[in-house]
């Protein structure tokens, strides 16, 4: 499901770029490979890489168990509510650097343009009928990072700063539905005491 997010994250910010300028492409990547024999690829592009991925703390208590008409209880493990913080770079050298600048503000503006989206709304999801998918919602909120955290994070992919934005993807459910138990519901409690008449004298 990370990968359906990301491809539909790609997707309508290709399809953006192509009316305000026609000439930037988006690719997905792992930009740690920017300085690398294998980073050829990612030269004059606008990347998006995935940096991390956690839990949302928030959703994790839910019930296990759902009900199946008409007369069964069906447990499944609850969903795993993922938030995703996707690093949007923009590669563009030398005398170009004014468009990496110029291409990284356009993803700020589609982002801000539209933060919410969905499959099922898009061109892909109209031909699916996959009921996770057409479920697929997330949301999009800038991510500011500070200075110890940029060193960290630049640090970490091994190369030097280049201008990109980062964003926290809000609300990727991963499910297996794999059925744990089908019982049938409890309808009365059997206590098994036994009343004895009163009698007085």
């Amino acid at each position: 499901m990370i990968d359906i997010a990301i491809s539909l994250l790609q997707q309508e910010l290709q399809n953006y770029l192509s009316f305000k300028d026609a000439s930037a492409t988006v690719v997905v990547d792992n930009i740690g490979f920017l300085e690398t024999p294998n980073g050829d690829n990612l030269s004059n592009n606008i990347v998006i890489s995935v940096v991390n991925v956690e839990e949302e703390s928030t959703l994790k208590n839910q019930p296990a168990a759902k009900r199946n008409p008409p007369s069964r209880i069906i447990y499944e493990n609850p969903p795993v509510y993922l938030n995703l913080y996707v690093l949007f770079t923009s590669n563009y050298w030398a005398d170009k650097y004014i468009f990496a600048l110029k291409r990284i503000s356009y993803v700020v503006q589609f982002l801000q343009s539209k933060n919410t989206f969905s499959f099922g709304s898009s061109t892909s999801g109209s031909m699916s009928t996959d009921t996770d998918l057409l479920d697929l919602r997330f949301t999009m909120e800038l991510y500011t990072l500070t200075f110890e955290q940029l060193n960290h994070l630049w640090g970490s992919l091994g190369g030097r700063q280049i201008p990109f934005v980062m964003y926290k993807l809000r609300l990727v459910a991963i499910t297996e539905r794999k059925k744990v138990r089908d019982v049938p519901p409890i309808v009365e409690i059997d206590t098994g005491t036994v009343l004895f008449p009163v009698t007085t004298s």
